[in-house]
């Protein structure tokens, strides 16, 4: 299970809205500093395979793929006087960079 907490919820609420979208997918590809990084992309419509996570409205696609490696997790935003950014507590994750965006399992 992935988890998303309320100011996740918000801000993915508030970027579905200002692009007139109605989903993202989340899920992993190969690349940045540790090996495999984090994405988001528009979507309209879900996959047979992908897994679909409805919170509160919002709704979230994952591939079985990157789902592997995001069970567990749970996805913030937070937002500080320095920095507007989405959170990746990942549990598979064995080593990630500083910036929080990239991750090794």
């Amino acid at each position: 299970m992935i988890e998303v907490t309320p100011s996740a919820v918000g801000r993915i609420r508030k970027m579905l809205t200002e692009n007139d979208k109605q989903a993202m997918r989340l899920g992993i590809v190969g690349g940045g500093c540790s090996g495999l990084s984090y994405k988001f992309k528009y979507e309209s419509d879900s996959r047979d395979t992908d897994t679909v996570i409805e919170v509160d409205g919002v709704k979230l696609f994952v591939d079985p793929k990157s789902y592997k490696y995001l069970d567990g997790m749970i996805l913030d935003y937070e937002e500080t006087v320095l920095e507007q950014a989405f959170r990746f507590i990942n549990p598979n994750a064995q080593k990630s960079c500083g910036c929080g965006r990239s991750f090794q399992v």
